[in-house]
């Protein structure tokens, strides 16, 4: 019998044992899901998440300012419904459109965020150029308010859109251990936790940058950084390599998919049961 069954969630066919997920908050193995984007979802949508999932869900991310568009009322009570479950909300890198409207913008977009109900402001600049130190004051100004700063960094200038492979390979790429160490300098400052953007790494390539994903690793370790992983084959691939307890951001229609690998108890052929965790 697992060290943990008391604290195991609900489910169908409990004689069957499966790896063992660690309580929340958890530190490893945290998954992240993407709200409202590429489907529309309100308060209902999101009840029938949680009603089946979650005990495997960490934290919900609003994508693309898409909770900007939708009544305040709506917003908040998503974001209740999250609490509720304990799950942590956060704003995406909605921040990279406030900032080109002055600084005044932003102190409303963190106080307004804070009065919503968010628990995490999401720092990217994969469209922008922003200063290291100006980052490092958006980091403070986050954690002043009480809410926590989760930094996006990567190597691919232009990522977070929807450009081709071609127009990424004409911007370039940055080096990798520039981005390890400014991801080193944020958890420094205090933050949450990094968010490693995946377009240049396993996205928008002709080939994965596998050896970028090792060096974060070998870095930063697993507790301190989140990998988007949107893609079957991608999240298939961080849970085949470096287990279930990495920290992985999917969309919330493969919330299902990725929990039946983290568990152990189904997948592609080139996982299937082979994905174990020991906990003594």
């Amino acid at each position: 019998m697992h060290k943990r069954a008391a604290e195991s969630p609900q489910r169908c066919l409990p004689f069957l044992q499966i790896n063992q997920r660690s309580p929340k908050p958890r530190k490893t193995g945290v998954t992240e899901i993407r709200g409202p984007y590429y489907t529309p979802m309100g308060p209902r949508y999101l009840e029938d998440i949680f009603d089946t999932m979650a005990p495997y869900i960490d934290s919900l991310k609003w994508a693309g300012g898409s909770f900007a568009l939708m009544p305040p009322d709506a917003v908040r009570r998503m974001i209740k419904l999250c609490h509720d479950n304990d799950v942590t909300v956060s704003t995406g890198g909605f921040i990279e459109y406030v900032l080109t409207q002055g600084p005044r913008a932003v102190e409303q977009y963190i106080d307004e965020c804070k009065s919503l109900g968010f628990d995490t402001i999401e720092l990217s600049a994969g469209f922008i150029t922003i200063p290291t130190g100006d980052w490092l004051r958006l980091v403070e100004q986050v954690q002043r308010v009480g809410l926590r700063a989760k930094p996006e960094v990567g190597i691919q200038f232009g990522a977070g859109g929807a450009s081709s492979v071609e127009s990424l390979e004409s911007e370039g790429q940055r080096d990798p251990q520039w981005m390890i160490q400014l991801a080193r300098t944020f958890i420094d400052a205090g933050a949450y936790m990094i968010m490693i953007e995946s377009e240049g790494i396993t996205e928008c390539v002709k080939h994965w940058r596998t050896d970028v994903v090792a060096k974060v690793i070998e870095s930063l370790g697993l507790e301190k950084v989140m990998f988007e992983a949107a893609d079957p084959a991608v999240f298939g691939w961080y849970i085949k390599n470096y287990g279930p307890d990495v920290n992985l951001f999917v969309d919330h229609s493969q919330i299902v998919q990725l929990e039946c690998l983290r568990s152990g108890i189904w997948g592609t052929t080139d996982v299937w049961g082979r994905v174990r965790t020991y906990r003594g």
